[in-house]
């Protein structure tokens, strides 16, 4: 019977066996990459991230992992992210960010450790960190006077945006060849402690997110407005680097 795994390392196998049934020697690698190669994982609560590596033939008859995909859904598996090793060599300079992350915490499940053989480089870091940041600060500003003073929308702003930053500042942490650490709020607080930013701020927005902050409409106010001004601030600071 199908039921969500206790552990990741729990489907590993069976995982591995079918997929190689389905692709045969097309199926170069699996590895499991996010809160479940990071030691986060909850039971129940979390999912499990694979990118599973095919030759161009395996990608070509892809439709063949439909009736796993399914399958693997209902025990917290999301549809995993299938490339070619030419795919991502020629990709490193398009999604740097994405693919330091996945290679920054991930661990092999079968076959060959692709990730091993990336080389990131730093300016192409840098310039997609620049890029995002800039988009991200643009878009909370939009947000924020889009909130039309609602205390459940300036909520909802914090919680839908503070997590998407996470990549983004374990980047900059690499860049100043600081420890990564595996837990959001550690990350948030070494970010903040590096470059000079507000670290009780974030650690309001992360308890906002878990909805353990209760706030008056002003002080959603002055907590939006403080966070706008840091991402500001920071994106002043990695446009300098």
């Amino acid at each position: 019977m199908s039921r969500i795994p206790r552990t990741p390392d729990e489907i590993f196998e069976e995982f591995s066996m079918d997929y190689k049934s389905k692709f045969g020697d097309d199926l170069l690698s699996i590895i499991l990459y996010g809160s479940g190669a990071k030691g986060d994982y909850i039971y129940k609560k979390s999912d499990l991230n694979f990118l599973i590596t095919l030759t161009n033939e395996g990608m070509k008859n892809i439709r063949k992992c439909l009736p796993l995909i399914k399958k693997y859904s209902k025990r917290n598996v999301t549809t995993p992210l299938f490339l070619t090793e030419e795919y991502m060599k020629n990709s490193l300079d398009s999604y740097p960010v994405e693919f330091f992350n996945i290679k920054s915490s991930y661990q092999l499940v079968y076959g060959e450790d692709v990730l091993a053989k990336l080389n990131i480089e730093k300016e192409f870091l840098r310039l997609q960190s620049e890029r995002e940041l800039k988009g991200k600060l643009l878009h909370l500003r939009e947000a924020y006077l889009s909130t039309a003073h609602e205390k459940k929308l300036m909520r909802q702003l914090i919680s839908d945006s503070i997590t998407s930053f996470t990549s983004i500042f374990t980047v900059l942490l690499h860049f100043n060849n600081e420890a990564i650490a595996s837990q959001k709020r550690d990350i948030f607080r070494n970010t903040a402690q590096v470059f000079k930013l507000d670290e009780k701020l974030f650690d309001q927005l992360l308890e906002v997110r878990k909805n353990t902050l209760k706030l008056s409409k002003e002080e959603y106010h002055d907590i939006l407005e403080k966070y706008i001004a840091e991402i500001s601030k920071l994106t002043s600071i990695v446009d300098k680097l």
